[in-house]
């Protein structure tokens, strides 16, 4: 039986930097939140930034203009302005995130009140004007983390601990402080919020989600379309071209390739493009296929046509992190080859699920030998695309977002229980969890 809080239409508005049309990173989950809420029958506001990623490039139509407000899907969607670096470094991501923030918090003032503020991050600055916007307007903000990103620049050697790092979880818990949820996109955030001083009561479990295939394209498009025989043994890696996944190991693993059915497939944007690029060219290797990003349906068949999925990390990245794109290589049936420390989110996960193989970064020795290895047993590579598809099964798109649903009418029921000024003896105690 459905209950009468479960029947509350609500008004939400959900601010993030990445939406649609962008197809990889944050911006599908986000689109997806947003999709399901108005399904629901939920009134859905989206604060978002000019189309700009992974590319780091926005349309020229957007580059001076402030505001914008477009309609997706049936989803009011408020444009507004920020810097896009062509070459991201630290400073250069420092201020692109600033810029959103502060311009997008400025729009976000004039629009009207919701019953509640989704806020998605990184940007970490966003949930310190959540904060604001909700002791202003007396309007309970949930933190969805999509990264924690202080934790990861320091894991990753990106900054050094200091005065910068000590301001980063300063904001972090500030923003943290009044939500009246953080959530994380895996069980490892919700430790590390507890950690953070966050009660358990307020942490909830998030993860992205993934349709699962109803109908599987036809197998041998994607190798026709490139020439590869059928003999061929197609390993490819999709996504963001970035810092973070480490890439360059893809590159070193290809070179020590002694098996000559093995294709290496890359396809994505990022910041790291050119110079793969430059180091496949320098290196000759016809072994390794480089692609710009695909539509929905030719990443499908390449998926179809794939006998393995790959999924790298740069060392200390991942503590915390599980990469979405492992979950589409798992609904379509793949096994995995995956590059990560072994306490990281990613690693845990593979092992628990059963799914693949994973190496250590900084072994391109040992990931070429692995992938030669895995090459040779159809029978394991079955094994470990059956195990995949029933680990991926709990991330159906349908119950994830429901179940965050729940939580989220759940906010506006109880109040004024998690309006940021309640004293801490009124807040809500019993456990909550998706």
């Amino acid at each position: 039986m459905i209950s009468e809080s479960s029947r509350k239409k609500l008004k939400v508005t959900v601010w993030g930097i990445n939406y649609s049309p962008e197809v990889v990173g944050i911006g599908p989950y986000n689109a997806a939140l947003c999709d399901h809420l108005l399904a629901q029958g939920h009134s859905v506001c989206m604060v978002t930034s000019s189309p700009y990623y992974p590319e780091w490039r926005k349309n020229p139509a957007d580059r001076r203009r402030v505001f914008r407000k477009d309609h997706i899907a049936g989803v009011e969607v408020h444009r507004c302005w920020h810097y896009v670096p062509q070459r991201p470094t630290t400073l250069k991501r420092i201020l692109h995130e600033g810029s959103f923030a502060l311009v997008s918090f400025l729009r976000l003032l004039f629009l009207s009140k919701p019953d509640a503020l989704i806020v998605i991050t990184p940007p970490l600055l966003l949930g310190t004007g959540a904060r604001l916007f909700s002791w202003l307007h007396k309007v309970p903000y949930v933190i969805h983390v999509q990264d924690l990103q202080p934790d990861a620049a320091v894991g990753m050697g990106m900054l050094k601990p200091g005065l910068l790092i000590r301001l980063l979880y300063r904001l972090e818990a500030f923003a943290y402080g009044k939500a009246a949820r953080v959530s994380g996109i895996s069980q490892g955030m919700v430790t590390a919020f507890k950690r953070k001083g966050v009660p358990p009561e307020k942490t909830v479990y998030f993860p992205n989600g993934v349709h699962l295939p109803v109908a599987m394209p036809l197998k041998g498009a994607f190798r026709r379309r490139l020439n590869l025989s059928r003999g061929d043994f197609l390993a490819v890696y999709s996504g963001n071209l970035g810092v973070k996944q480490g890439l360059e190991i893809l590159i070193e693993a290809a070179r020590l390739l002694r098996d000559s059915r093995i294709r290496l497939i890359i396809c994505g944007e990022g910041a790291q493009r050119d110079f793969l690029a430059k180091q496949i060219a320098a290196h000759q290797l016809s072994n390794v296929i480089l692609l710009p990003l695909m539509n929905r349906q030719n990443y499908e068949e390449m998926l179809v046509d794939a006998d393995l999925c790959l999924i790298t990390q740069q060392k200390g990245s991942g503590a915390c992190f599980l990469p979405s794109k492992l979950l589409s290589c798992l609904a379509h049936s793949k096994p995995v080859l995956t590059v990560a420390d072994e306490s990281s989110e990613l690693a845990v996960a593979l092992q628990n699920g059963g799914f693949g193989r994973n190496v250590e970064p900084g072994n391109p020795a040992e990931l070429a030998s692995t992938m030669e290895t895995m090459a040779k047993n159809p029978e394991m590579l079955l094994e470990f695309a059956e195990a995949g598809f029933r680990f991926v099964e709990q991330f159906e798109f349908g119950q994830v977002l429901s179940r965050f649903t729940q939580q989220l009418v759940s906010l506006t029921t109880s109040a004024p229980v998690f309006l940021v000024e309640a004293p801490p003896e009124k807040e809500a105690t019993e456990p909550v969890g998706v």
